[in-house]
């Protein structure tokens, strides 16, 4: 089955982009002809993504005016959040409600994604497809741009991931699943590494390794040498 819905997370408060996240939210900062949010909806779009939620809670008035001022090509719901943020999974939990069962694709659009992604999100759903299993989509930390990333797993040659003091690969941003994983959860307001953390006990929890340069926005130096150096388009 193709997977045609997806939810894109934009309700961070970018407090380590600070000044330039005070008058504009972080997903609509721009990294060579669109912004960050923008990119993130034409890698779903150019997926066949039909459906796609979108969390707000800073600033969120101006990313709804951007939403509802462009032509984006797909369907968009707005999950509100702007009187309580619920976290990473507190807000895939609220805003994939109307998904029931059906996978989804989930993209965090502090990553500059760009076409070149879009071959291995198709890589990412071969993956699901097959195994029926969490899939996220990590690259290894010699490939990011910003060495300062410490990791978030290790991969074995059998895709599972697992995790320690040592960690080789960095979450995307992306992945897929559906809201069975859910099941055990009693919290309105938790991470998804709460969620990440169980199915890697369960062993339910699969990973596919990017092969691109990895460009995440993680801090006002980072934003500002990426636009020097133009590398993006």
């Amino acid at each position: 089955m193709k997977i045609n819905k997806a939810m894109i997370l934009a309700a961070g408060i970018g407090s380590r982009m600070q000044p330039l996240t005070l008058k504009i939210p972080k997903p609509l900062m721009k990294i060579g002809k669109k912004n960050l949010l923008e990119r993130s909806i034409s890698l779903l779009v150019e997926h066949g993504v039909k459906e796609i939620v979108i969390n707000v809670h800073h600033l969120a008035d101006q990313i709804k005016d951007f939403i509802n001022n462009k032509d984006l090509k797909t369907k968009i719901i707005i999950s509100d959040e702007k009187n309580e943020l619920l976290d990473t999974g507190g807000g895939i939990f609220k805003g994939t409600e109307s998904f029931g069962e059906d996978p989804f694709v989930v993209i965090n659009p502090d990553t500059v994604w760009s076409s070149l992604y879009k071959n291995e999100l198709n890589l990412l759903e071969q993956l699901y497809t097959k195994n029926k299993k969490t899939c996220l989509l990590v690259v290894d930390k010699s490939l990011s741009y910003d060495p300062s990333f410490k990791g978030d797993f290790n991969v074995d040659g059998d895709n599972r991931i697992s995790r320690n003091n040592t960690n080789q690969f960095i979450f995307t941003g992306m992945q897929i699943f559906n809201r069975k994983i859910f099941k055990k959860n009693e919290k309105k307001i938790f991470s998804m590494n709460e969620i990440w953390n169980d199915l890697i006990v369960d062993k339910n929890i699969l990973a596919l390794k990017s092969k691109q340069k990895f460009y995440h926005l993680n801090s006002k130096n980072i934003y500002e040498e990426l636009l020097k150096k133009k590398i993006i388009d």
